[in-house]
């Protein structure tokens, strides 16, 4: 069961589950400008759930229902993007958990946080 990364990650890109990654399995792509996850390479080791300071990554049997064409999305973007491995600063205007939860409700959604997070 791979880990999806989801539409939380899109503008503002924080590295630090790419960090803890023992098999490189994160992309960054540019459009949407985020980190994706290689499906065939990862894991499931979990490590980088915790890291997520915007709780943006979940097991696919976790994935909240507005979020399921995220898992389509990670496998068919993550050849289009580059390798990252190592922690860099967020992009500019990283919006926090707190103000992503508060435009998830705005639209009327109810998700759920990873259970690992």
């Amino acid at each position: 069961m791979p880990h999806i990364v989801t539409e939380r990650c899109v503008a503002c890109r924080y590295t630090d589950c790419c960090a803890v990654c023992p098999v490189d399995c994160f992309y960054e792509i540019q459009d949407p400008h985020m980190l994706v996850i290689d499906p065939d390479t990862c894991i499931d080791c979990q490590l980088c759930v915790p890291e997520c300071p915007v709780h943006a990554i979940y097991a696919d049997d976790e994935l909240p229902e507005p979020y399921q064409e995220w898992e389509a999305k990670n496998a068919e973007l993550w050849e289009s993007g580059e390798q990252v491995s190592d922690k860099s600063d967020p992009l500019e205007g990283a919006r926090t958990l707190e103000q992503i939860q508060e435009d998830e409700k705005a639209r009327g959604l109810d998700i759920s946080e990873p259970r690992n997070a």
